[in-house]
């Protein structure tokens, strides 16, 4: 199947469904540990908590390094 398509429309593919895997784990990751700390995580940024907005950042970046990371290996 994959010879059949251009490269740059496999590769447009894969930076879609990559983008949108990524936001997927993102925000059931966010949901999940909303439900794993004690305090809620919306009133906390609202408020301008600083260390739940880092805490949230590093979520995120984890999650998004270690996604890109697959998509980007699955490109060989």
């Amino acid at each position: 199947m994959t010879d059949s398509l251009d490269p740059v429309v496999l590769n447009l593919l894969y930076v879609f469904f990559g983008g949108v895997l990524t936001l997927f784990f993102m925000w059931t990751g966010c949901k999940l540990f909303s439900h794993l700390v004690s305090f809620s995580i919306p009133e906390q940024l609202q408020e301008g908590n600083v260390a739940v907005g880092l805490m949230i950042m590093g979520m995120f970046i984890g999650i998004g390094t270690a996604l890109g990371l697959v998509v980007g290996l699955g490109l060989n």
